[in-house]
């Protein structure tokens, strides 16, 4: 029997949540930093770095943590950290980040401490199964729409993030992507799913499918694209 996170926490610690997300939001920075981010062909980034978190399949609370660092502009993986772990928080809309990003802290630290010279200059992040608006109550643009693939039909929605701009963001964004989703993203979905597999011995997907993920030569994404509003964000840290 599967199973199940943990139910909606009590309000008190709700409340809590609420109070640090209000801290974090104004700590925001939607401006570069970084020379690099600057530069046109973001001379001086060496590494990306990018985070998922996979489910083992009929079980809300079992999971597997990957952060993986990839060479840029070349896009080869360059260090992997994938465990597995237990989730206790449950999920709500517009909570996802207490329910999973303690365990990819961990998997950054772990890097910080082993491998210091390894540790990425920005990290993406995939977002689903939150939502979010488009457009802020304001009207401030809290994201951009980006079609990262000619071959793809749904495009992807880039956020504002700490510590880079929205058009950075984006800019690189479409620099790493060979398929629809971000490199640094894709290698670490694809090796969360394949270190649950060799961990509790799941079964492998189809041979067609599995050489359509890993073993296809990647195509190079075109650098057309279109953008409009939407989503949300990027810094030393991007979201897709």
């Amino acid at each position: 029997m599967a199973r199940e996170a943990a139910e909606k926490p009590p309000e008190e610690i709700l409340s809590l949540w609420k109070r640090e997300q209000a801290q974090l939001k104004a700590l925001l920075v939607e401006q570069d930093t970084e020379a690099w981010q600057r530069d046109p062909a973001f001379s001086g980034l060496q590494r990306v770095g990018g985070v998922d978190l996979s489910f083992v399949k009929g079980d809300s609370a079992s999971a597997c943590a990957s952060l993986v660092v990839l060479s840029y502009p070349e896009l080869e993986v360059v260090y992997e950290d994938c465990s597995m772990v237990n989730l206790t928080a449950p999920y709500m809309s517009g909570f996802l980040a207490f329910r999973e990003v303690p365990f990819l802290v961990d998997a950054v630290q772990r890097l910080q401490e082993k491998e210091p010279h390894m540790v990425p200059q920005i990290r993406l992040l995939q977002v689903e199964g939150d939502t979010f608006p488009l457009i802020g109550g304001s009207g401030t643009v809290l994201g951009m729409a980006l079609k990262s693939h000619s071959h793809s039909s749904k495009p992807l929605y880039v956020s504002v993030g700490h510590r880079i701009s929205l058009e950075s963001a984006v800019r690189l964004t479409r620099s790493c992507c060979r398929f629809r989703s971000p490199e640094p993203v894709r290698q670490a979905d694809i090796r969360s799913r394949d270190y649950i597999r060799r961990t509790l011995g799941s079964p492998r997907p189809p041979p067609e499918q599995e050489r359509s993920q890993k073993l296809q030569k990647p195509k190079v994404c075109p650098k057309e694209g279109w953008e409009e509003p939407a989503g949300e964000g990027s810094p030393p840290e991007a979201h897709s």
